[in-house]
């Protein structure tokens, strides 16, 4: 087993910046992980954060070191009440640091998996999870102006993009902007402070309801406008835009940026709804006229197991309706663990952003989101 993974060489001919955003960085700190594979995964710690908020650290069972983009995000499978339940959560650490990595989970009432792994998780337990996945990454995307906009816990993707570039001392020029309910709610504040002090591109700016009980805070008191945004960030025109947070955040983050006539070219955003990713998946009904109207036979290559299903139905659907053991979380499109390989056939896939193009091209699809138009040979 090699212990420490190569990192990529800092050839004279790349910049740190072109490395920050090029694919091949983050793949050459140790072995891929899929999105829908599984790995056994082993807490090492767990820290506060704020009164609501803990960081769990985790190492592989091997102690392999495994790659992945900043921002991206892999999906827990903790076994409550006998049932295995999928929750995806964003890596909060950086991939320059592969060996063991974290994420930060806020308390949610009546949330079954943040409460759980606040009031079970142990150092020492083991969890099973799969992963990595999202498009949330400023991999492939190069500029040397970035924009971070968060709110409550929306601010874990960007705190791994931060800490990315801090590591390769990457030389951006990055204005980090989180909102918060009050001081004691802003996530990982003491070190971003210690990272600004170091890293002479990085500016943060803390907007805060209220004071709560810290009467003496002297930050942005309310919520951020577009004359906050143009007074402390008069150049945001000019940067590359990601911003993380509850949906009604990122719908007036959006609405601010239209206001100020942005370029939304240069705009990104977290695809996935904590909210809906919480809900459990419709169950789908295939009428009798759509079943003979469209019926395809299913083969597993793997299993061997073939079943029928209608065009009416997404694969993941009917596939497990079969028996079949297809790992999955979201069923919307957008965490990425049904990530399959269609061998032979063809689906129409309607996507939230769980699947790249060039996973496409290399014939993976999101089988939650896939509903065939031939008969199918699946990698299962």
């Amino acid at each position: 087993m090699t212990l420490f993974a190569k990192p990529p060489p800092l050839a004279s001919s790349r910049s740190a910046q072109a490395l920050f955003t090029d694919p091949d960085t983050w793949s050459a700190y140790g072995a891929q992980w899929n999105s829908g594979e599984q790995k056994s995964l082993q807490c090492c710690a767990v820290h506060d954060k704020t009164h609501d908020v803990k960081t769990f650290i985790f190492r592989c069972a091997d102690f392999s070191a495994l790659s992945f983009e900043p921002g991206q995000f892999i999906t827990v499978s903790p076994v409550i009440s006998g049932q295995s339940v999928s929750r995806c959560y964003t890596v909060s650490s950086s991939p320059t640091r592969p060996f063991a990595f974290s994420i930060t989970v806020k308390r949610v009432p009546g949330g079954m998996v943040s409460n759980w792994l606040h009031d079970n998780l142990r150092a020492g337990d083991t969890l099973l999870a799969s992963g990595p996945a999202g498009s949330f990454t400023p991999v492939g995307r190069p500029a040397a102006k970035l924009l971070y906009l968060s709110a409550g816990s929306g601010v874990t993707p960007l705190m791994s993009m931060t800490r990315a570039s801090f590591d390769l001392a990457a030389g951006l020029d990055i204005v980090f902007v989180h909102s918060a309910r009050t001081p004691i709610d802003i996530i990982f504040h003491d070190e971003l402070s210690r990272m600004q002090a170091r890293m002479p591109g990085l500016r943060l700016l803390n907007i805060c309801e209220g004071r709560g009980a810290d009467p003496d805070w002297a930050g942005p008191i309310g919520r951020l406008d577009l004359a906050l945004l143009s007074e402390r960030v008069p150049d945001f025109k000019e940067r590359e835009v990601f911003t993380c947070g509850p949906q009604g955040y990122m719908n007036a983050i959006k609405s601010l940026l239209e206001q100020g006539g942005f370029d939304f070219q240069h705009y990104h955003q977290e695809s996935f709804d904590i909210a809906v990713l919480n809900k459990e998946p419709l169950i789908e009904q295939a009428s009798v006229l759509d079943q003979q109207e469209g019926l395809f036979t299913v083969t597993l290559s793997r299993s061997g197991k073939t079943f029928s299903m209608s065009s009416n139905q997404t694969v993941l659907t009917a596939a497990k309706k079969a028996g079949a053991i297809v790992p999955s979380s979201c069923s919307q499109g957008v965490c990425g663990t049904c990530k399959t390989a269609i061998l032979q056939g063809t689906v129409e896939m309607n996507h939230n952003g769980g699947i790249r193009q060039r996973e496409i091209d290399k014939g993976l699809r999101l089988l939650c989101c896939s509903k065939p138009t031939s008969d199918l040979v699946l990698d299962l």
